[in-house]
């Protein structure tokens, strides 16, 4: 959690003695400003999906998540694990909160703050139906338990995703040292503005 270069290349630093390669490659990605959630996927097709909660038990929002087309109800391709649990960001893009919000006061109801408030209020929904009607995408960027299956790197991880189907960041990619890793955040700020979607800064991650 770091908020100047100094701090960061001492966490590079830390990183770099305890890396077996002999290139610390961190995998760099935009940290999306969203609600957090787990897809839990059996066999190749979505079982479950909660909130991230306190990390060990969070709220069950698998009707709400099953209504959001831009993740898939079965993975697609061949031989699936036989289980694997998918974690990323469900957000809403600043163009649809804007269109949702416009929507709303033409009917006289209550508008959303901001996006991210958006995002959490339609996944917490009671009826499902009205969580379908609210423009939410996802982006994975990570995994939790799984069965069957073993990435290598965080990089072949994303690529399996893009192959089932499971919406990845465009803007993920690999740093190969510190210069690298400084330049992806200095870009990544210069964009900020311009992105349709809220961003809380850059993560960075062994991979």
């Amino acid at each position: 959690n770091c908020f100047d270069e100094d701090s960061f290349e001492a966490f590079f630093n830390r990183l770099a003695d305890k890396c077996t390669d002999k290139n610390c490659v961190l995998a760099a990605e935009p940290k999306l400003d969203g609600l957090a959630v787990n897809l839990t996927y059996v066999k190749g097709v979505l079982s479950t999906a909660s909130t991230r909660g306190d990390g060990i038990q969070g709220e069950n929002i698998t009707e709400n998540v099953r209504t959001i087309q831009a993740i898939p109800l079965r993975l697609r391709g061949e031989n699936p694990p036989d289980m694997i649990e998918i974690r990323g960001e469900v957000i809403m893009l600043q163009s649809s909160f804007e269109a949702l919000n416009k929507h709303s006061l033409e009917k006289g109801e209550k508008v959303f703050v901001n996006p991210r408030n958006a995002a959490a209020g339609s996944l917490r929904q009671l009826d499902a139906r009205m969580t379908a009607e609210r423009p939410l995408d996802f982006y994975a960027y990570g995994i939790g338990e799984t069965a069957g299956i073993d990435f290598k790197t965080h990089e072949t991880m994303l690529a399996q995703f893009s192959e089932w189907g499971i919406p990845v960041s465009s803007l993920s990619m690999l740093c190969d040292d510190l210069d690298d890793c400084v330049a992806y955040y200095h870009d990544l700020g210069e964009r900020r503005a311009k992105l349709d979607y809220g961003i809380d800064g850059a993560v960075f991650k062994i991979n």
